[in-house]
């Protein structure tokens, strides 16, 4: 039987529609005014009023405010990404197949002419977004990569987050961010080609472009708010599961954590933790982490781990980390998730930063049925056939019958034409 230790009394109600309605209004003039209405946008609402391409003289200036430790940090994590996703490339293979004697068919994995990678440059630099967007596109084999991050007012884009982009692969960086950084990519402005992807975290502003701008542009995902849920038994420590929670709540006020468990004492001193792991953290990350905790934390008790596996089936975390006994029967067992992290050493913060798989992940349930960024969405899978002589009277006698049944009698005529005989029959009933 579950039992809610802690229940979320969620967020005030808010409205989409002012959302929806001012990103429309956007797309519209930036689709009309192009370049001149992103550096408009740019002043506007970043205060920007530099070159919106970002030189490689001004990414080798940026790299020299870099530290040269946060560089091999940065280096490392950039390798681990990399490793990741060439690994993931290697198993998306092209094939082909005999079917029948004589039918074959394949397909191949074609990379993606161009993507727009979005990397968040407000409140947090968003260092390890480059490395997970840009790389995982270049691992896939796509051959224009155009990389965009919002400039602070008389400063430009981050100098890390430059550095991250340069080392990624980005053939090209435009320092603008926003609805108007979305739409630069996605109408190959400033010297890009059209975008034929659009990837990366961003606020509801960008997500809600990505939205209104997916169709003629694939999107990686509508992601919303990050999320995050830990399950623990009795050999999991209470401090360590406190800042794991605390941890991810520092997203933001609208960012949910979730503790299942199964042990009432362990939930008890989870809960004695977790203010004073808050009151550690530094402003502005104290408020936004009690926020989302106050708001959206929740505290689930279980009864078995089984009630326990289901419970986090059904919230179909983004992040799911485990800190249970039989790490082996949890892999197994668990199905919905973006990203699983498994034991106690395996915090979530290491995937969002620098462990390797992708970061960019589904959200608000939305692992229930798609998985995160990854080479895959950088590829088609597209498919092909081909026909010799043997095979053709089996499958033009079984497309001819089914395409009557369906009532296409043009698409029956394309395969009569190919039976033995068909040509002349098909002219005795023109002549007739």
């Amino acid at each position: 039987m579950v039992e809610y230790l802690k229940s979320a009394p969620g967020l005030p109600p808010q409205s989409a529609g002012d959302t929806a309605d001012t990103v429309q209004i956007m797309l519209a003039r930036l689709r009309e005014g192009r370049e001149e209405a992103v550096r408009e946008y740019a002043a506007k609402l970043d205060g920007w009023e530099g070159e919106i391409v970002v030189s490689p003289e001004q990414i080798e200036q940026a790299a020299l405010h870099v530290s040269d430790p946060l560089k091999a940090e940065i280096r490392y994590a950039h390798d681990n990404i990399r490793r990741f996703a060439e690994a993931q490339r290697a198993s998306a293979m092209d094939f082909e197949t005999e079917l029948r004697p004589g039918l074959f068919a394949g397909q191949r994995q074609i990379p993606l002419n161009a993507a727009g990678c979005y990397v968040p440059g407000g409140r947090y630099a968003h260092i390890a977004s480059a490395l997970m967007t840009i790389t995982t596109a270049r691992a896939a084999g796509v051959p224009n990569i155009t990389a965009c991050s919002p400039p602070r007012a008389g400063q430009g884009v981050h100098p890390a987050i430059l550095y991250a982009m340069s080392l990624a692969g980005a053939d090209r960086i435009l320092a603008v961010g926003g609805v108007q950084g979305v739409a630069a990519m996605a109408f190959g402005l400033f010297g890009a080609p059209e975008a034929d992807i659009l990837v990366g975290p961003g606020n509801q502003f960008v997500a809600e472009a990505k939205r209104q701008l997916f169709g003629p542009v694939g999107i990686d995902m509508f992601a919303g708010p990050t999320d995050s849920l830990v399950i623990a038994d009795r050999s999991a420590d209470a401090l360590t599961v406190a800042w794991d929670l605390v941890g991810q709540a520092e997203h933001g006020y609208n960012s949910p954590v979730w503790l299942v468990l199964d042990d009432a004492d362990l939930a008890e001193q989870v809960l004695i933790n977790i203010p004073g792991c808050i009151k550690e953290l530094p402003e502005p990350n104290r408020s936004s982490a009690q926020a989302a905790w106050d708001a959206l934390g929740e505290v689930i008790l279980c009864e078995n781990r089984e009630e326990m596996a289901q419970v986090a089936d059904r919230y179909a975390p983004e992040h799911l980390h485990v800190q249970a006994a039989e790490l082996d029967w949890w892999k197994g067992r668990l199905n919905a998730y973006g990203s699983l992290f498994l034991g106690a050493n395996t915090t979530v913060a290491f995937g969002d930063k620098a462990s390797g798989p992708n970061h960019v992940l589904p959200t608000s349930g939305a692992a229930r049925y798609t998985g995160g960024l990854s080479v895959h969405k950088y590829l088609k899978t597209v498919t092909w056939q081909r026909v010799e002589d043997q095979a053709l009277p089996a499958l033009a006698r079984a497309t001819a019958a089914i395409s009557r049944a369906e009532g296409m009698e043009g698409h029956a005529r394309t395969a009569d034409i190919r039976l033995d005989g068909g040509q002349a029959a098909l002219r005795a009933v023109g002549n007739g």
